[in-house]
């Protein structure tokens, strides 16, 4: 059972701020952020669960099974992670490339402490044994000095762990397999990563965040591994009876000059080959929600809408349906993951091609980050536009993709992915 108050606030923008400074003493993190955009049904500005009073780590082989267990033993609030390679748990797969970060396949915790922050009201809910802490920690927070001494750290250089004629070769692999028709669309990701380095993870996740602005930014601190967020897509979210489901497929670089942008958002809106690769996972999405569907319930509400972030012009669809309220929230997982923006389609021919060209274990990356509510609700992110850092071995990493298709060119492919790789690159080296 948990205690609820709520406060308040004068000012929103600095009260998130305090309470991201604060939440680092504990060993267990997450702070999901929308920064405001209104527009991704998202039902808080903000939210920070700290302090886990238990916690469920799981290999991908029983991962499924004891989350279900740690759901039913908590019956609260539980935030955490699904990794990519939990996908071997639903299909015969397997990943068996190198991984130089080492997260844990799934993490989830229930926390001590949960504040959501929803315009100037800041609603904070304490497991009851700490309630009599809620004030003297509000006091604390709106009491912190923001003006911290940072470190100056090593100047960072990041590698790419596949070069770009490497890179070119694989593409033109995939295509082969489409043209001979195992598969038509597939994600292919590369890695980014710097060896023997150490970041300071809160900066980081603030400078990316303030250069990127996205829906479902998030920070997250489990002990020695870090993951700093600056992700666009949801990948699905239930309330009550309702599914969602965002999947983000085509983008264009944005330019400072006002008429040029526009001309970019325009080409973007009209880019038959974006929108066709956007059009393939609406369709598997929609396949993927109509195994637990009430019948008819499935529906595009957009079908490849362009929204403008900080530094991109993203074209992508909103899929909905409606489910049994009582069917179990892990059954919409499992038929579902992972999200299909981030394999191709088919998904399991995908995923057995990516798997084998890629050169890097995605782990974390293109897996999910967010929660459950006690009521069987959740929201969850896709993994993407992140850095990835494990503090004990010194090794920082972030990953990104695109989907090839029939019509893909294999040059302005990889150039798609130093426009996704720009800002993280950014953030990390200077």
């Amino acid at each position: 059972m948990r205690t609820k108050k709520t406060y308040h606030i004068l000012n929103a923008e600095i009260l998130k701020q305090q309470l991201l400074l604060w939440s680092q003493k504990f060993n267990s993190v997450v702070w999901l952020d929308s920064n405001m955009n209104k527009q991704h049904e998202l039902q808080y500005d903000a939210i920070l669960a700290v302090d886990e009073f238990r916690s469920i780590k799981a290999s991908y082989d029983c991962a499924f099974e004891k989350l279900q267990e740690f759901q039913l033993l908590t019956n609260d609030w539980i935030f955490g992670y699904l990794s990519y390679d939990i996908k071997n748990a639903i299909e015969p797969l397997k990943s068996e490339n190198f991984d130089g970060l080492g997260f844990p396949d799934l993490y989830f915790f229930q926390p001590k402490k949960i504040f959501f922050l929803k315009g100037n009201e800041l609603e904070v809910y304490y497991l009851q044994y700490l309630d009599d802490q809620i004030n003297s920690d509000i006091i604390t927070i709106q009491n912190l000095n923001l003006k911290q001494d940072l470190i100056r750290l090593n100047k960072i250089k990041i590698q790419q762990r596949i070069n770009k004629k490497d890179y070119l070769k694989k593409i033109n692999n995939i295509l082969t397999y489409i043209q001979r028709g195992d598969i038509y669309e597939a994600n292919f990701c590369q890695e980014f990563y710097a060896e023997r380095t150490t970041i300071n993870p809160l900066e980081t996740f603030k400078e990316l965040n303030s250069i990127s602005r996205t829906p479902f930014a998030t920070f997250f601190k489990l002990s020695e591994f870090f993951l700093i967020s600056a992700s666009p897509e949801r990948y699905i979210k239930k309330s009550g009876d309702t599914l969602i489901s965002q999947p983000i497929k085509g983008t264009a670089k944005r330019s400072k000059q006002i008429k040029e942008d526009q001309l970019l958002l325009k080409k973007l809106e009209k880019d038959q080959k974006e929108r066709s690769e956007n059009i393939m996972i609406v369709d598997l999405v929609r396949n993927d929600l109509s195994k637990t569907a009430i019948k008819g319930s499935v529906k595009i509400k957009e079908l490849c809408k362009v929204y403008t972030f900080e530094q991109v012009h993203q074209m992508i669809s909103t899929i909905q349906s409606n489910v049994d309220k009582a069917l179990p929230s892990l059954e919409i997982i499992k038929t579902t993951f992972p999200m299909g923006s981030m394999t191709g389609a088919p998904k399991i021919s995908a995923m057995k091609i990516i798997e084998s060209l890629e050169e890097t274990k995605r782990g974390i990356y293109s897996g999910c980050a967010g929660y459950f509510s006690p009521d069987g609700d959740f929201d969850f992110n896709v993994i993407i536009r992140s850095i990835l850092y494990n503090a004990e071995n010194e090794y920082v990493s972030f990953s990104v993709g695109s989907a090839i298709t029939a019509k893909s060119n294999p040059l302005k492919e990889y150039q798609e992915c130093m426009i996704k790789a720009e800002a993280m690159k950014h953030v990390l080296e200077n």
